[in-house]
Protein backbone atom coordinates (compact mmCIF):
# COMPACT_ATOMS: atom_id res chain seq x y z
CA UNK A 1 0.00 0.00 0.00
CA UNK A 2 2.94 2.14 0.40
CA UNK A 3 3.57 1.96 -3.34
CA UNK A 4 0.33 3.11 -4.32
CA UNK A 5 1.00 6.78 -5.07
CA UNK A 6 4.23 5.82 -7.17
CA UNK A 7 1.40 3.34 -9.41
CA UNK A 8 -0.65 6.46 -9.72
CA UNK A 9 1.83 8.46 -10.60
CA UNK A 10 3.06 5.53 -13.48
CA UNK A 11 -0.26 4.73 -14.52
CA UNK A 12 -1.25 8.80 -15.00
CA UNK A 13 2.40 9.16 -16.87
CA UNK A 14 1.29 6.38 -19.38
CA UNK A 15 -1.95 7.13 -20.27
CA UNK A 16 -1.63 11.09 -20.42
CA UNK A 17 1.58 9.70 -22.95
CA UNK A 18 -0.39 7.30 -24.95
CA UNK A 19 -3.02 10.09 -25.12
CA UNK A 20 -0.65 12.62 -26.67
CA UNK A 21 0.62 10.23 -28.84
CA UNK A 22 -2.42 9.64 -30.00
CA UNK A 23 -3.89 13.06 -30.49
CA UNK A 24 -0.63 13.61 -32.36
CA UNK A 25 -1.40 10.73 -34.92
CA UNK A 26 -4.84 11.97 -35.15
CA UNK A 27 -3.76 15.71 -36.00
CA UNK A 28 -1.18 14.73 -38.62
CA UNK A 29 -2.17 14.65 -42.20
CA UNK A 30 -1.09 11.93 -43.94
CA UNK A 31 -1.26 14.22 -47.33
CA UNK A 32 1.65 15.73 -45.74
CA UNK A 33 4.00 13.00 -45.66
CA UNK A 34 3.17 12.50 -49.30
CA UNK A 35 6.10 15.62 -51.23
CA UNK A 36 9.50 14.55 -51.20
CA UNK A 37 10.35 18.06 -49.85
CA UNK A 38 8.94 16.79 -46.47
CA UNK A 39 10.80 14.02 -46.65
CA UNK A 40 14.05 15.97 -47.67
CA UNK A 41 17.04 17.19 -44.99
CA UNK A 42 16.95 21.00 -44.59
CA UNK A 43 19.92 22.34 -44.69
CA UNK A 44 19.17 26.06 -44.58
CA UNK A 45 17.51 26.37 -47.94
CA UNK A 46 19.92 24.50 -50.16
CA UNK A 47 19.12 21.39 -51.64
CA UNK A 48 21.07 18.67 -49.32
CA UNK A 49 24.54 17.91 -50.26
CA UNK A 50 24.66 14.11 -49.07
CA UNK A 51 22.35 11.57 -47.59
CA UNK A 52 21.08 12.42 -43.78
CA UNK A 53 21.59 9.02 -42.86
CA UNK A 54 25.23 8.62 -42.96
CA UNK A 55 27.25 6.59 -40.78
CA UNK A 56 29.28 8.33 -37.85
CA UNK A 57 32.26 8.09 -36.78
CA UNK A 58 32.72 5.83 -34.32
CA UNK A 59 34.66 8.52 -31.89
CA UNK A 60 32.11 10.01 -31.76
CA UNK A 61 29.95 7.59 -29.80
CA UNK A 62 33.11 6.83 -27.86
CA UNK A 63 32.90 10.63 -26.39
CA UNK A 64 29.47 10.09 -25.41
CA UNK A 65 29.95 6.96 -23.58
CA UNK A 66 33.15 8.54 -21.63
CA UNK A 67 30.63 11.61 -21.13
CA UNK A 68 28.33 9.43 -19.98
CA UNK A 69 30.39 7.24 -17.47
CA UNK A 70 31.81 10.59 -15.79
CA UNK A 71 28.45 11.96 -15.40
CA UNK A 72 27.32 8.94 -13.46
CA UNK A 73 31.00 9.68 -11.67
CA UNK A 74 29.32 13.14 -10.68
CA UNK A 75 26.41 12.06 -9.73
CA UNK A 76 27.79 9.41 -7.31
CA UNK A 77 29.88 12.44 -5.97
CA UNK A 78 27.10 14.82 -5.33
CA UNK A 79 25.46 12.95 -2.44
CA UNK A 80 28.71 11.54 -1.24
CA UNK A 81 30.05 15.65 -0.28
CA UNK A 82 26.29 16.55 0.91
CA UNK A 83 26.46 13.34 3.55
CA UNK A 84 30.50 13.29 4.00
CA UNK A 85 29.80 14.55 7.81
CA UNK A 86 28.03 11.55 8.26
CA UNK A 87 29.71 8.93 6.84
CA UNK A 88 32.87 9.56 8.40
CA UNK A 89 36.43 8.43 7.35
CA UNK A 90 35.24 4.39 6.05
CA UNK A 91 32.91 6.78 3.52
CA UNK A 92 35.44 9.36 2.37
CA UNK A 93 38.51 6.55 1.40
CA UNK A 94 35.77 4.51 -0.12
CA UNK A 95 34.73 7.32 -2.53
CA UNK A 96 38.57 8.20 -2.87
CA UNK A 97 39.48 4.50 -4.09
CA UNK A 98 36.17 4.89 -6.24
CA UNK A 99 37.59 8.08 -7.91
CA UNK A 100 41.00 6.23 -8.38
CA UNK A 101 39.86 3.09 -10.15
CA UNK A 102 37.93 5.94 -12.32
CA UNK A 103 41.11 8.10 -12.79
CA UNK A 104 43.21 5.02 -13.45
CA UNK A 105 40.66 4.36 -16.47
CA UNK A 106 40.03 7.57 -17.84
CA UNK A 107 44.57 7.58 -17.86
CA UNK A 108 43.78 3.97 -19.75
CA UNK A 109 41.45 5.45 -22.36
CA UNK A 110 43.89 8.40 -22.90
CA UNK A 111 46.75 6.31 -23.21
CA UNK A 112 45.30 3.93 -25.73
CA UNK A 113 44.09 7.70 -28.07
CA UNK A 114 41.21 6.99 -27.26
CA UNK A 115 40.48 10.76 -26.97
CA UNK A 116 42.79 11.68 -29.90
CA UNK A 117 41.07 13.44 -32.91
CA UNK A 118 44.01 12.91 -35.56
Amino acid sequence: MEFAPIFVYLVISLLLSLILIGVSFLFASSSSLAYPEKLSAYECGFDPFDDARSRFDIRFYLVSILFIIFDLEVTFLFPWAVSLNKIGLFGFWSMMVFLFILTIGFVYEWKKGALDWE
